[in-house]
């Protein structure tokens, strides 16, 4: 195998952005591998830039690295240029700190966002140089650990995993570091069913139900106060504060509004320091507050003014995403917004009052057109639209909906700016697990096609643009997201078939996946179906502090 040397000298010539694989950023820590004695490796399964922005990574790296006898390095999927140069140079994939190869470490831990990255975890794993399959894994392979969103249904990718992490992991961290120091000379299964018994955690050859992990105060949770500036531009390239967890609207279709209860904020006090600590320690011109929903954090007035008027002699942006959309929250955006002006989103998620009654979206017309008036007597130019098709109980008159909506809000924008645009995103509903709409059914690939194409039919006015996923990729998130057990062999095929970053448009490779669940002998349709209320959902055993007869009613309402 190549000497970590030839990363550098061979294969990084030959890549699009090098960049990625090299580390050494501002705020990269890199400890001696000899003087820890648990080494961990965060995985994050997508491109450098998408990984860098994820703030659970930099948390997750700060705790572990604040323990004397712990290291933790990153590692990111490789794109598939650098994938065919490792395998053709018969290297492995390496952390960015030490380009070491990731068997060498104790713990890899991947955090999974998204349904759309699980092809990518596997070519983590066999570039590793670690076995795919927990039960062919021995005492000196890594553990591997799953943690994030998707792990609310971790049953498509349970095989691939040693133990998961339900919930927040700021503090069960550290008791599996424990565990793991208590247990340095033990057998790999003697470490599993120790860490079997810390809350939390799953770990799926015990197949025991488990309850969710949350952090009860979030003012003194550990918070990465020198976060690492990336070398290329990160999705999200800014500072980011996390002012507040949880959400108190309850939308049916949302899963993280319904996993990340309850609703807990961070004190003013302890904001204002993390944030001069995290400007200082970085040099960034953007500051952005981020929640589920920011205009809901009790003082956000008092924090975003007093945030702006700090640092604006400095030139600094403080972006508020996550608003709800009033008059107060617009003017309370364009008023922070000192460095340069910027566009205004919404998400009425539903083209009519009917429809976002039924899925829970507390906003009325009335509401969206305050808010918008609002954006575009502040000057705001640009007001951008997300909608969800495919609701349950939907029909053409919804749809038709979305594009008065539009026109309505363009024509009000024109009143006052001849440069007023409008964007209208589709994205595609998936009835996510741990919701009340976990038992409905999701449209098809030709029902998403009929009802984008109506819209783009309806709606003729040139300076309305219109972006919409795109239908065969929710699809396969829509199967994954509420998928069991047979889709792992589904994955490996589509795996060994070339599927790769099938989050990204140019490297989904829809005709791939069809092959595989061919020749899997599993009938994809099935899992978009509705499910019956009394049937048994392959996630029942998880359990997140919201009973399941709550969703149930909510459900029928």
């Amino acid at each position: 195998m190549d000497h970590p040397q030839t990363l550098a000298d061979q294969i990084l010539p030959l890549v699009q952005k090098p960049a990625r694989y090299v580390g050494g950023e501002l705020n990269a820590i890199k400890k001696e591998w000899d003087k820890a004695i648990i080494k961990f490796a965060l995985a994050y399964p997508d491109a450098y830039e998408i990984g860098m922005s994820n703030l659970g990574l930099q948390i997750l790296y700060h705790i572990i690295n604040d323990q004397p006898d712990c290291l933790a390095e990153r590692v990111f999927a490789p794109w598939p240029d650098m994938e065919q140069q490792l395998i053709g140079h018969g290297s492995r994939v390496t952390s960015l700190e030490s380009q070491t190869p990731l068997n060498k470490f104790d713990v890899l831990g991947f955090s999974l966002g998204h349904e759309l990255t699980y092809t990518n975890i596997i070519t983590m794993l066999k570039l590793g140089g670690i076995p795919l399959h927990a039960k062919d894994r021995g005492d000196h392979d890594p553990l591997i650990l799953g943690g994030g969103p998707c792990v609310f249904n971790p049953e498509p990718v349970a095989e691939f995993f040693d133990f998961f992490v339900l919930g927040e992991a700021e503090e069960v961290l550290l008791e599996i570091v424990n565990v793991l120091r208590s247990t340095l000379n033990s057998l790999r299964s003697e470490k599993l069913q120790a860490l079997s018994r810390i809350k939390g955690i799953y770990v799926p050859q015990y197949h025991a139900p488990v309850e969710k992990r949350y952090i009860k105060e979030l003012t003194t949770a550990p918070y990465p106060l020198h976060p690492i500036v990336p070398f290329i531009e990160a999705v999200h390239d800014r500072a980011a504060l996390e002012i507040m967890r949880g959400c108190k609207w309850g939308c049916k279709f949302c899963q993280a509004g319904w996993t990340y209860r309850p609703v807990r904020e961070k004190e003013m006090e302890t904001l204002l320091r993390q944030a001069d600590e995290v400007m200082k320690n970085t040099g960034y011109e953007e500051l952005t507050l981020i929640s589920l929903s920011s205009s809901d954090y009790s003082k956000i007035d008092e924090l975003a003014k007093t945030l702006a008027k700090k640092y604006e002699s400095k030139k600094i942006n403080i972006s508020l995403p996550s608003l709800r959309t009033n008059s107060f929250s617009v003017k309370l955006a364009k008023e922070v917004a000192r460095v340069r002006s910027s566009s205004i989103t919404l998400a009425p998620e539903a083209g009519t009052q009917r429809l976002r009654d039924i899925i829970g979206k507390n906003m009325s017309e009335e509401n969206i057109i305050e808010g918008v008036s609002a954006a575009f007597d502040e000057g705001i130019e640009a007001v951008k639209l997300y909608f969800m098709i495919g609701l349950p109980t939907e029909t053409d008159e919804d749809l038709l909906g979305i594009c008065r909506l539009a026109e309505k809000i363009m024509a009000l924008g024109r009143s006052r700016s001849r440069r007023a645009r409008v964007t209208v995103n589709l994205s595609t509903f998936i009835p996510k697990p741990h919701t009340p709409f976990q038992w409905e059914r999701q449209i098809t690939i030709a029902e998403t096609l009929a009802r984008q194409d109506l819209i783009k039919r309806t709606i003729r006015n040139r300076n309305i643009e219109i972006k919409w996923h795109q239908a065969e990729a929710s699809y396969l998130e829509g199967i994954f997201s509420r998928g069991d057990k047979k889709l792992t062999a589904v994955l490996e095929k589509a795996w060994t078939l070339g599927a790769r970053f099938d989050a990204w448009s140019e490297h989904f490779k829809f005709a791939v996946w069809q092959k595989a669940f061919a020749g899997c002998g599993v009938d994809p349709d099935e899992y978009l179906k509705a499910r019956p209320f009394e049937a048994p959902l392959p996630w029942d055993y998880i359990e997140t502090g919201v009973p399941k007869e709550v969703l149930l009613n909510q459900a029928k309402l």
